[in-house]
């Protein structure tokens, strides 16, 4: 029903109808409404003649059609191009899979980023950001920012008070008292394996397959660093295991003992009233050799194992919720040096700051001789508010 030979001409048809639909209405004539389905069927029509005519350069191989100026203008700038830009799209996907470099077209200068690291689109930072958020049990609980690297963020250290007084009574004014917290730029780099043969795949199934495997490898990595990252030391986000607990508020087991009922119930009264919704972590090998058999004095189970609305098991300690871990040290009776083998914490205490802007670059692995795909993303993280922290540990004697 409807052709076009290039965009201009889908745009002009477009105008016409809007012309004839306006006309339409004016003079009040009984075929407006056809009118305006004229011009949404037009528009499905274009859509889909975008998507056939993208497949079509895919399977070429390899894509001429320049950025427009202003995606070139934002991708010169460092900044990702709009996901509309259904060219800058292709290009990517060929320069993925076949190196072929993107061209970028800004006034009347061509250049072409062969060498250099490729912003991926916001279409796919979308979906990478979606996978993250439904595959991560922990990365999805932390609280999520996008601060400049190097900017000192302001946090709570204390909270005021209210006081009782007589009907005309005063009180004394309170002051804020903040603390802050400072993100660097630590880079979190990528290997990723993008199986695809350039001849037979679609744009669709590509940007969903390399938001995939980047997402599964920032998954892991940033999971990782959030229990157990070494900080400035490691050139990462700082572990939660590896933050200084509030004095006071940490259970320590002498080496050669197992986990007891008593140091369960010391470490809930160790955790404020205001933090009730931290949840346990640990690694599952500790829950279920040292916790899920253990009973109180009345012989009531401490840990339980319900099925929860999906079928999936779900774990507590005292009605807490348990998260496992296998980045949390395993517990052993014999340590090298004081070793947290669980902890309770409040996971949106903890803040991850990341710039989502992902850029991808190709290399060769001199040793197998493989093209490889390398992904790179900024973030850091720590515990800022470290009160709904306490920490299991085993004492080295």
């Amino acid at each position: 029903m409807f052709k076009f030979k290039n965009y201009e001409d889908y745009k002009n048809q477009r105008d016409a109808a809007i012309v004839a639909a306006e006309q339409a209405l004016t003079n009040g004539a009984e075929d407006y409404e056809e009118k305006v389905k004229y011009i949404e069927d037009m528009d499905a029509a274009w859509e889909e003649h975008a998507q056939r005519q993208a497949d079509i350069n895919a399977l070429k191989g390899a894509v001429r059609v320049p950025l427009s100026n202003a995606a070139a203008e934002r991708l010169a700038a460092g900044v990702s191009v709009d996901e509309s830009d259904l060219e800058y799209r292709t290009q990517f996907m060929n320069y993925v899979l076949n190196g072929t470099p993107i061209r970028m077209q800004n006034q009347d200068q061509q250049t072409t980023t062969a060498d250099v690291a490729t912003v991926i689109p916001n279409t796919i930072i979308d979906r990478i950001v979606e996978k993250m958020e439904k595959t991560g049990n922990i990365l999805n609980k932390v609280t999520r920012t996008f601060y400049k690297g190097g900017v000192s963020v302001p946090t709570s250290a204390a909270k005021p008070t209210a006081s009782w007084v007589t009907e005309r009574g005063t009180v004394d004014k309170q002051k804020k008292v903040t603390g802050s917290v400072t993100f660097n730029y630590y880079k979190l780099k990528m290997v990723i394996a993008v199986s695809l043969t350039v001849e037979v795949v679609t744009l669709e199934v590509f940007e969903r397959t390399i938001a995939n495997n980047i997402a599964e490898a920032m998954v892991k990595a940033i999971e990782t660093a959030i229990i157990a990252g070494n900080g400035a030391e490691g050139n990462q986000p700082e572990g939660i295991i590896k933050t200084e607990p509030v004095s006071g508020q940490k259970v320590e087991i002498t080496e050669g003992n197992n986990i007891t009922y008593a140091d369960l119930c010391a470490a809930e009264g160790l955790l404020p009233a205001a933090y009730d919704d931290a949840e346990w972590c640990m690694r599952k090998a500790t829950f279920m050799n040292q916790i899920v058999g253990m009973v109180d004095s009345t012989g009531q189970p401490i840990a339980r194992v319900n099925a929860g609305l999906n079928g999936k098991p779900e774990y507590t300690i005292l009605g807490r919720h348990v998260e496992f871990s296998e980045d949390v040290p395993a517990f052993a009776k014999t340590v090298s040096e004081d070793t947290t083998v669980a902890f309770m914490f409040r996971f949106a205490d903890y803040m991850l700051n990341t710039n989502m802007n992902v850029t991808v670059s190709k290399f060769t692995d001199n040793e197998t001789d493989d093209e490889c795909t390398k992904a790179i993303m900024l973030a850091d993280g720590k515990v800022v508010d470290k009160n709904s922290y306490v920490p299991v540990v085993v004492k080295n004697s």
